[in-house]
């Protein structure tokens, strides 16, 4: 996956280590380019939040890396790069009516498609809880870490959220 991020591009501490960086992204993209789609419910963009969250991990950089675990540094400056997108309301960028998207071969697109429009409904912490527990299997108190709330919180909104869901999906609650 080829992002157009330049490390050169982005400040950064002095001392930023370009190449580990770029490994960094090298590995990383492919599982928070899904995570960013899942929370922001449309590929464009997730594609936006991820260059967002890649630029402000360069250039927290040197924290980043030495954080016990980078990828959930990372993950947990997207996840609060979204909410505070998401409380700005602003956007310059217009919705078209057909978006071209092909679905993923042997997943039921159908399902996939309304779950991700269902997903969308949902405020942007609510879907944020919903994506880190059940995508990313992530554990009540690494996902509250993350969003910066409580675990209490974090199951209230799970609930909440997973009852919303529900409700656009009854046939399953059936089988």
């Amino acid at each position: 996956m080829d992002l157009l991020l330049r490390p050169s591009e982005v400040r950064c501490d002095v001392g930023a280590d370009d190449a580990s960086f770029e490994e960094f992204v090298r590995t990383t993209a492919p599982s928070l380019m899904r995570t960013a789609t899942l929370l922001c419910g449309d590929r464009d963009e997730g594609e936006d939040l991820l260059q967002a969250t890649y630029a402000r991990a360069f250039s927290r950089w040197r924290m980043v890396r030495g954080a016990d675990n980078p990828m959930a540094y990372t993950r947990t400056i997207m996840t609060r790069t979204l909410v505070s997108q998401k409380r700005r309301r602003s956007s310059s960028e217009l919705p078209v009516a057909d978006v071209p998207d092909r679905p993923e071969a042997g997943a039921d697109p159908t399902l996939r498609l309304s779950l991700l429009e269902a997903l969308a409904m949902l405020p942007p912490k609510d879907r944020a809880v919903l994506v880190l527990r059940f995508w990313e299997d992530r554990s009540v108190a690494e996902t509250a870490a993350e969003l910066g709330i409580s675990e209490n919180a974090c199951r209230t909104r799970t609930s909440r959220a997973l009852t919303r869901l529900r409700v656009h999906f009854p046939a399953l609650e059936e089988s």
